[in-house]
């Protein structure tokens, strides 16, 4: 397990910032496009909205959803349709999740979790595997969170460890609690394990 740097009371704006270091070193790194895939949900577009005022260079970036909801990206539950309406006017692209997409090396792998322990769409029903053959699936969370009850499509843990650093940004003192315990390897949930595999440098805004 990778050492995991937790940094406490984060606002919107100090999270945009550490994006903004972080995707700026990477294309300074490259003189090729780089890639970053970012979560859904609710706690991204506000720090999305704060990364509008950043000089990084969109053009060279394409931005993958994690997961998805199977639905239609004009639908209000589309990850993809609410990161194209935040970022394509900026001049990135964004790239569609489906079952055979192939998603690349990332420069960041950004991550949420949710209050039982699961990352992207990788629920604890759906067992999700660090040796998975597959990059992408399609999934039925059991039980269905009410706020979406949706099939999903999402990256598996291969995927998302293919990337040259971790982010997760966790709202709440249940989940940071939950967060350190996963880290600490006091649990089996998907964060538990992804966190158990990964070698890459993790970075956690709560």
């Amino acid at each position: 397990m990778t050492k995991i740097t937790i940094k406490n009371g984060a606002s919107d704006a100090d999270i945009a910032h550490w994006l903004e270091r972080h995707i700026g070193h990477a294309l300074a790194a490259s003189a090729e496009p780089i890639a970053i895939t970012i979560p859904g949900g609710s706690t991204p577009f506000p720090i999305l909205a704060e990364l509008h005022r950043s000089a990084l260079d969109w053009p060279r970036i394409t931005v993958w959803p994690g997961d998805d909801r199977v639905v239609p990206e004009d639908h209000p539950a589309s990850n993809v349709g609410r990161i194209r309406a935040a970022l394509e006017p900026l001049g990135a692209t964004v790239a569609a999740l489906s079952e055979q997409a192939r998603p690349p090396h990332f420069a960041l792998t950004w991550l949420g979790m949710g209050a039982d322990g699961h990352v992207a769409s990788l629920f604890p029903n759906t067992d999700p595997r660090v040796d998975d053959p597959m990059r992408v699936r399609r999934l039925t969370p059991d039980p269905l969170p009410p706020e979406a009850p949706f099939d999903r499509i999402s990256m598996t843990m291969p995927a998302l460890l293919d990337s040259d650093a971790l982010l997760f940004v966790i709202r709440g003192s249940d989940k940071a609690a939950l967060f350190a315990a996963a880290g600490r390897g006091e649990n089996d949930l998907p964060v538990a394990r992804l966190l158990g595999a990964a070698r890459q440098p993790v970075t956690c805004f709560t």
